[in-house]
């Protein structure tokens, strides 16, 4: 790393503790047979690992300088099963990834914090072609999406994950682990998107949007929430579609468990626009 600046604007630490890149390795589980897209590789500390494990990495870096160092290293290396792209995750398309592998897809990297909410939306809607993400987040964010009903850190992002996903805790992780040292904490979280929570038939850009509706007024009781909402539900059906549920309407987005969501998203119904006037469109002087 000695002369290697890390860009302030590309949110970048790198990673520097072995030990720390030991444990990620362990608690990612990972198999020989294993395609690993790897994000923001910086210098290499995760790639070369990875490579000795798995069957392929697709690293794919933002950075030119970081880039061209980490080429040069694979190069003099001979690692031959890493294929380095200079690009941006949040444009890498990868369907067609898993698709020449013919496999579904591990994702692994350490994010820089200021596109950890993007790279999560990313894989939510990409969810059928990953197996599995295990990936760095500052400390907040992970509590959010480790959070239990009731707790401050549970909110919308925490349900419309554990949806496609089950999280776990890999590791804690200082800061004195990386270079620069940033200004908080990190986690490790593996999100197994193959152990999702079972909503049956319901579609999941419906469940979005009755979570992220919930929870748009965070000290309002649930059916203040959802009649105050955009959405235009009337109080009364809304109160009927919350006692069917078993769900006290008095009580807030923040209790309501997976269960309790998925029961009163099947309920709702999107609202129907206005029938028009039989003559409207058609009238004539």
């Amino acid at each position: 790393m000695r002369g290697f600046k890390a860009k302030k604007s590309l949110g970048q630490h790198f990673l520097v503790d072995r030990k720390v890149v030991l444990d990620i390795l362990h608690g990612a589980r990972l198999g020989p047979s294993d395609v690993i897209v790897e994000i923001g590789p910086g210098l290499g500390a995760l790639t070369f690992q990875l490579a000795r494990e798995v069957d392929r990495v697709i690293a794919v870096e933002k950075d030119f300088r970081a880039y061209g160092e980490l080429d040069r290293r694979l190069r003099a290396m001979s690692v031959e099963n890493v294929d380095l792209v200079r690009g941006d995750i949040l444009r890498f398309p990868l369907e067609p990834v898993a698709g020449r592998f013919g496999r579904k897809l591990t994702v692994v990297g350490n994010l820089p914090y200021n596109i950890s909410k993007p790279v999560l939306e990313k894989l939510l809607r990409s969810c059928e072609v990953v197996d599995r993400a295990v990936l760095m987040f500052q400390a907040e964010v992970a509590d959010r999406l480790l959070a239990s009903p009731g707790s401050k850190a549970y909110g919308a992002l925490t349900l419309m994950v554990r949806y496609r996903a089950f999280p776990s805790l890999i590791l804690n992780v200082g800061k004195e682990s990386f270079r620069p040292k940033p200004k908080v904490a990190s986690k490790v979280v593996d999100l197994d998107f193959s152990s999702p929570s079972d909503g049956g038939t319901l579609d999941e850009g419906w469940f979005d949007t009755v979570v992220r509706v919930a929870f748009s007024h965070r000290r309002k009781t649930l059916i203040n929430s959802l009649v105050g909402s955009g959405c235009q539900w009337p109080r009364e059906m809304v109160a009927n579609v919350l006692a069917d549920c078993g769900i006290d309407p008095s009580r807030r987005a923040e209790t309501l468990d997976m269960d309790e969501f998925i029961r009163l998203a099947a309920r709702l119904k999107p609202p129907q626009p206005p029938e028009s006037s039989p003559l409207r469109g058609d009238q004539r002087d």
